[in-house]
């Protein structure tokens, strides 16, 4: 299954960069809010095994540009992911999702909006949706009546 993604940094880099650091394989799983009523991504790295300082399994990197004017990367948690669900449309190269409460994304002749928070579809309502959630780094569909 085909998942688009607007990553804000180069996941790539950022999969190498902490994989050589901590001796474990990184891997980018999503930009996303980080929970429920955020209105900012950050992009979300996976690692099977749990940070040895800090526990967690996954962790978000974003530019804090409210109280950096620089735009410095930080670092979160991001273990509550899982617990978060993810509407998709699909779109011509594949399926799409609103990264945050206002980020609203224009996929042909359907949107979608509201992130992790709500699920706003406008237009074409005919344009299939699917509801998924990560679970262990990978994305998992989720059946809905």
């Amino acid at each position: 299954m085909n998942i688009n993604h607007s990553p804000i940094l180069d996941t790539k880099r950022v999969c190498e960069l902490y994989s050589q650091k901590d001796g474990v394989p990184v891997s980018y799983v999503c930009t996303s809010a980080p929970n429920l009523n955020a209105t900012y991504a950050v992009d979300i790295f996976y690692r099977e095994t749990p940070h040895p300082e800090h526990g967690n399994r996954y962790f978000g990197l974003y530019l804090n540009l409210h109280f950096a004017s620089d735009g410095t990367v930080m670092i979160a948690n991001a273990d509550p992911i899982e617990d978060l669900e993810f509407a998709m449309i699909e779109g011509p190269e594949g399926w799409e999702y609103s990264q945050h409460r206002h980020d609203y994304r224009t996929v042909g002749d359907c949107a979608i909006d509201g992130g992790r928070a709500y699920v706003k579809r406008v237009g074409d309502l005919s344009v299939p949706c699917k509801y998924m959630t990560v679970k262990d780094g990978e994305f998992v569909e989720q059946k809905h009546d």
